[in-house]
């Protein structure tokens, strides 16, 4: 699988003198391909980004089918199905904070493998789930599971990316760059893989799954060090309540939360503008595709350009400004009234748009956290950042339900979305300072 993600992340080669600094005083990309970059990279790095992927393959061959599966196959009620989707929601990103203070306290390996462990056991488990209770169970391990591994990864790859810029190699975000290409790659294979897997059965799928975290699990147990270089381990209390006062850190928070809230609306406000265009919701699938397939060909090209050119909070702010745009795209075409292939422009722009803010956003609040975060604190700090986003994107979402449905002139909500990400480039730190123990700028 290594040398399959390292060929399909291949690009064409960067020319940026070597050591020669960006605006905000930070490296640019040396002068190499990205193979170049692949071959560069410490083992622990690949095994971390190969990780990524294969975590996103084996989760996205179930769960895009699991509404279905309890709606038909177990005959759940509509709003079951919605409670037990929103279970695993919070189940996992409300639980980050959780993942992330226990790899902080035991390191790496030893969480990454018990998520392991409980992804294995909730895939296998909801394979043969057939009543409710027995279901929601499953859903419940499989979201912690996630909530155990992905601060635990998310976390040392943000902090091998700081150490990775410190020894000359680059910018930092062009290694979370590439983290993000290989989650994107997984999430884009994993249906596919799924789709095919229920030909035979939904409980197939779940099983392969499975086996799928079986080959991570064996994996980490043979390649993964017992102690990494430089992590140190906190044994302290009061992490939480240095997180709760760190305002900079939060007012990242914030803003991160509100790119987030713009990317729940592919699947709240998006369909509800797809339907009215055409009558159905199949074109969805089209316009989900479009979206990874950008991130996947233009990820890494655009973090080049975006490290030579911005500091991060730069970034952070033309992202949220072009997703802000995407929705104004859509408010704009909306009095016009356009349906059919023509009613579908305006959602594609939409699409676009906000998968482009979305490329510049999140490798850069990646790379932010280790310069806000305390000293040892990382996996706390990486985590509390998707747990407080979510909590933003849970009363975000409500307050978009409402404003969907209100009957307000068609353009009305999609101005309100519109205003929100753009307003958040107010919340984005403003001061450089020092990053704790790491000894970068933010």
């Amino acid at each position: 699988m290594t040398g399959l993600i390292s060929r399909a992340l291949a690009r064409r080669a960067v020319h940026a003198p070597k050591g020669e600094n960006s605006d905000d005083g930070t490296p640019k990309a040396p002068r190499e391909s990205t193979r170049r970059l692949w071959r560069d990279l410490s083992p622990l790095l690949r095994l971390l980004i190969v990780t990524q992927c294969a975590f996103n393959i084996g989760f996205f061959a179930v769960l895009p089918f699991l509404a279905e599966h309890l709606g038909t196959a177990i005959g759940m009620a509509g709003w079951l199905v919605g409670f037990v989707l929103g279970l695993r929601t919070f189940s996992q990103q409300g639980l980050f904070v959780v993942g992330g203070s226990l790899v902080d306290r035991y390191g790496v390996r030893p969480v990454v493998l018990a998520g392991c462990v409980l992804r294995i056991a909730g895939f296998a488990w909801l394979g043969f789930a057939e009543a409710s209770w027995t279901v929601i169970g499953a859903v419940l391990v499989i979201g912690f599971a996630a909530a155990l591994f992905s601060p635990a990864v998310e976390s040392e790859v943000a902090r091998q990316a700081v150490v990775w810029e410190e020894e000359g190699h680059g910018s930092r975000t062009r290694l979370l760059a590439l983290f993000s290409v290989a989650g994107q790659a997984g999430a884009f294979v994993g249906p596919l893989l799924g789709a095919l897997l229920l030909a035979v059965d939904f409980r197939t799928a779940c099983l392969a799954g499975a086996a799928v975290f079986v080959l991570v699990l064996a994996g980490h147990l043979w390649l993964m060090p017992q102690h990494i270089p430089g992590r140190v381990r906190v044994r302290q209390r009061g992490g939480a309540r240095l997180l709760l006062s760190n305002r900079r850190f939060l007012a990242l928070c914030c803003a991160y939360g509100t790119y987030l809230l713009a990317y729940n609306q592919l699947y709240l406000a998006l369909p509800d503008e797809v339907q009215r265009a055409t009558g159905s919701q199949a074109p969805l699938s089209w316009l989900f595709a479009l979206s990874s397939v950008l991130v996947v060909f233009a990820q890494l090209p655009i973090t080049r350009w975006a490290g030579d050119r911005l500091d991060l909070r730069r970034s952070m702010t033309a992202g949220l400004l072009l997703i802000a745009s995407g929705f104004a795209v859509v408010a704009a075409a909306r009095p016009a009234g356009w349906t059919g292939a023509a009613g579908l422009l305006p959602a594609a722009g939409f699409v676009v748009l906000l998968t482009l803010g979305q490329m510049l956003v999140v490798p850069a609040a990646r790379a932010w956290v280790p310069d806000l975060a305390e000293e040892g604190r990382i996996g706390l700090y990486t985590g509390a950042l998707s747990s407080v986003s979510g909590l933003i994107v849970l009363a975000g979402s409500a307050a978009t339900g409402s404003l969907l449905d209100t009957g307000l002139p068609a353009a009305v909500p999609w101005l309100v979305l519109a205003a929100v990400p753009a307003l958040a480039v107010t919340l984005l730190p403003r001061r450089k300072e020092r990053a704790r123990g790491a000894g970068a700028t933010a």
